[in-house]
């Protein structure tokens, strides 16, 4: 009995942090483009108080044989032609633990300018977000990765 207690015990120390960190959305996340496979940005995740996670866009990569978006044409309200730089895209994600994913978010596409509908579900490692951005359902839809940068 003692040494399956101990089994369990050495099992929570070693794979605790590494389940802790999956969970969180908290970084610098490299956006991918579903449709290229290049890089598209690069996004800052914050923790609110609140307890949802939003996200800016910090930085902007260029793709080969297309001019580089700076601003955010398409979009709608105040952010019509706001710089992408500084651009909050990602917003109101909220752990599921139940679902082990982040729920009830919204994404706005830059260069389409829609708004949608989000939820996210990190790798075991907690490095690949796995996001689905729809409309109405999740079958209506597209699912894009993004990479940890830190």
């Amino acid at each position: 009995m003692k040494l399956k207690t101990l089994a369990i015990l050495l099992a929570m120390f070693c794979f605790g942090p590494i389940t802790a960190h999956a969970a969180d959305l908290v970084g610098t996340w490299k956006t991918i483009d579903d449709k290229t496979g290049y890089a598209r940005a690069e996004v800052q995740i914050t923790k609110l108080k609140d307890g949802s996670y939003s996200g800016k866009i910090t930085k902007v990569h260029a793709i080969p044989n297309r001019p580089v978006t700076t601003i955010c044409e398409k979009c709608e309200g105040k952010l019509k032609n706001a710089p992408l730089i500084g651009l909050p895209i990602f917003s109101g994600f909220k752990h599921n633990a139940k679902e082990n994913a982040y729920t009830d978010g919204k994404v706005i596409d830059p260069l389409s300018g829609n708004t949608y509908q989000g939820k996210g579900q990190l790798n075991a490692r907690g490095n690949v977000l796995t996001l689905r951005g729809y409309v109405g359902t999740t079958l209506l839809g597209r699912t894009v990765s993004w990479i940890r940068v830190n």
